[in-house]
């Protein structure tokens, strides 16, 4: 069961404005990196459904993260379809991210008051997620879409969408200005916060310090 309701989850991704993205295989690299994230003041994040067994890497990673990183809000990405979102709810998830609007998952997410982020490309497809009752929408692939100016586009007709883009962010001033002040209610960020040569490295600490200047930067140009 979630520990945290869909609204709580809307707010926190709002106010610390950063969800880290990751996926390993192993389940100590993960725990590992939750750790750094949530020691560099990181409150949301994403757990990719990528890999065989991913469920159960995930099982045992959010039982840790609820003893070990009580205000983690964990939640799972890259999930296409009703039957692996029921799996992971049953798991414990606070919130379930799509890179695509599958109406099913909507449905079981809603049924259990799951927080549901869909990937969207258009403005059409944010109005079918808010419809579908999405608090937050996913523009992926980010850069791909539009990058900020299609951000900021979408959100002069529709004021009231809270956009967070995933693909094509960077942990740079610059990056993070752009999206932040083109209206982005908070950004998803993945490979760029965790470089390969660093997780073969375990330095652990560079990452809390990225999220930590991450973090910073957000808060500089939030409104």
């Amino acid at each position: 069961m979630a520990r945290f309701s869909r609204i709580e989850v809307a707010l926190k991704m709002n106010e610390t404005g950063m969800v880290p993205v990751f996926y390993n295989k192993d389940p100590e690299v993960c725990k590992a990196v939750v750790k750094a994230c949530y020691d560099g003041g990181v409150r949301v994040f994403e757990f990719t459904n990528r890999g065989d067994f991913a469920t159960l890497v995930f099982a045992e990673l959010n039982k840790w993260a609820i003893e070990t990183c009580p205000e983690m809000i964990m939640g799972v990405g890259s999930v296409v379809d009703e039957a692996t979102a029921a799996m992971y709810i049953a798991l414990g998830t606070n919130f379930i991210v799509s890179p695509l609007i599958d109406e099913g998952t909507a449905k079981v997410c809603n049924k259990r008051k799951i927080a549901w982020s869909p990937g969207c490309g258009s403005v059409t497809e944010i109005g079918k997620a808010h419809e579908l009752g999405a608090e937050v929408v996913k523009i992926f692939p980010g850069s791909q879409v539009g990058g900020p100016s299609f951000v900021k586009a979408v959100k002069g007709p529709m004021p009231w969408t809270s956009i967070m883009p995933t693909g094509g962010v960077t942990p740079t001033e610059d990056n993070l200005k752009a999206w932040i002040e083109a209206g982005a209610t908070c950004v998803g960020m993945g490979s760029q916060l965790f470089p390969k040569e660093i997780l073969a490295e375990k330095n652990y600490t560079y990452i809390t310090d990225k999220c930590k200047e991450a973090l910073q930067i957000i808060k500089k140009y939030k409104n």
